[in-house]
């Protein structure tokens, strides 16, 4: 019998993959492929159903049951196919007791997600038997700390694949940590939807700030601490405080800045103004000067005109960003921007095109900057590492989960090249 798990999407997929792994192992017998499936865009969708067709025309004796934030939303969409046998929600993918079920009824569910609990005291870290002891593929470790999301950007259909917020309690998270680490990893990483708002749901409402203290000083032997995704405007003083001065918690944060003008962020239904954001680059790299921003984008939001957009490429240059990922407008079925007056496809795909060749000469004079600097690099799978700012570098066959000193030698505007010393 053998179980492969095919994720789409978010580093939060990629954590609960390894969840279904395990709950799909204990409980199925046969072979079965479960897509873990992502809903971010229409492009995302698309690809997921595809892979199922082809996984199907290779593999017919294999069972293929479809999970995740796409299934979530259109459960009926997914079960319409032919080739599913199985549509799971994502309340339950990550729970043992699911795949016990399904194997003994041949049915799964797919429950209303805002029917959750409040406070979510079993992510992978729990929820499983066991603490999950390694992300298969991966040397830096993904924890999940935060699921769910209350806001609601008009763009954004994240929420009814997710759910509301809920936070795992923080000595959960610490044990998982631990655990990880005492299992060679050297790097861990905090994920969720909207990470900034851990804690709400917890007695005493702690903030995010207080659980990175908490961790890097119950987890002495933990060498790294990155954060994910963040809202700028909802990083509390303590997390700026503990970024300024920790170098155990890593020079790099990912925002998610989506546009430079303050018209397009309003009806983006966003928290934050053009002015926030640059004030926020602004300070946090006086307080640290080696930090290094990148930046979510979505090009050709329904109403932008040339100008609005105009604006949300200075901010690229005001902000200083290097690592941009960049999103076409994606008009999703149910959501508010889905009504508004679109902007034409043939823009909408220049502007992307425009924001990514900005994003290669912010990150090509980033390279440029680099070369000829020491740099602690941990390694990957693929020859490759990861410096301190998360700047890709290659180092060639190595054992990946290692910590190497090295000297950028060079770049070829996407990855520098790493001499070990």
């Amino acid at each position: 019998m053998s179980v492969e798990v095919v994720t789409f999407g978010c580093r939060l997929n990629v954590i609960e993959s390894e969840a279904i792994r395990r709950g799909a192992e204990s409980a199925l017998e046969g072979d079965t492929i479960v897509f873990n499936t992502c809903a971010v865009t229409n492009e995302a969708v698309r690809q997921a159903r595809q892979a199922i067709r082809r996984a199907a025309r290779e593999h017919p004796q294999a069972r293929i049951i479809v999970t995740g934030c796409a299934a979530q939303i259109d459960p009926h969409a997914f079960a319409a196919m032919p080739e599913v046998s199985t549509v799971m929600g994502n309340a339950d993918k990550a729970r043992p007791q699911a795949w016990l079920d399904l194997a003994r009824d041949g049915a799964a569910r797919v429950n209303d997600i805002f029917a959750l609990p409040e406070t979510a005291h079993h992510f992978v870290a729990s929820g499983l038997d066991s603490a999950i002891e390694s992300i298969a593929g991966h040397t830096r470790a993904f924890v999940e700390v935060q699921n769910g999301c209350d806001h609601r950007c008009t763009f954004c259909i994240i929420p009814f694949g997710r759910g509301p917020s809920r936070s795992a309690p923080a000595g959960d998270v610490v044990r998982q940590i631990q655990t990880l680490v005492d299992n060679g990893y050297a790097e861990a990483v905090l994920t969720g939807v909207d990470i900034t708002s851990w804690g709400h749901d917890l007695p005493g409402a702690p903030k995010l700030g207080a659980l990175t203290r908490q961790i890097l000083k119950l987890v002495p032997k933990l060498e790294r601490l990155r954060i994910s995704s963040i809202d700028c405007i909802e990083a509390d003083d303590d997390l700026l405080d503990v970024l300024a001065n920790e170098p155990r918690l890593m020079p790099h944060l990912h925002l998610s800045l989506q546009a430079g003008d303050n018209m397009i962020l309003k009806r983006m239904k966003r928290r934050h103004s053009r002015e926030d954001s640059i004030a926020f680059c602004r300070d946090l790299r006086k307080a640290r000067p080696d930090i290094v921003f990148g930046a979510d984008f979505i090009a050709g939001f329904p109403t932008e005109t040339d100008d609005m957009f105009a604006r949300t490429l200075d901010l690229v240059e005001e902000c200083g960003l290097t690592h941009l990922h960049v999103f076409p407008f994606s008009p999703r079925p149910g959501t508010p921007a889905a009504r508004m007056p679109p902007v034409a496809r043939q823009i909408v795909k220049a502007r992307a095109q425009a924001l990514r060749e900005l994003g290669s000469r912010r990150l090509r004079a980033h390279l440029d900057a680099q070369t000829g600097k020491s740099l602690r690099v941990l390694s990957e799978r693929g020859g490759n590492g990861r410096a301190e700012d998360f700047t890709l570098v290659r180092l060639g066959e190595v054992e990946p989960g290692r910590m190497f000193d090295v000297r950028a030698s060079g770049h070829d505007g996407e990855r520098l090249f790493g001499d070990i010393l």
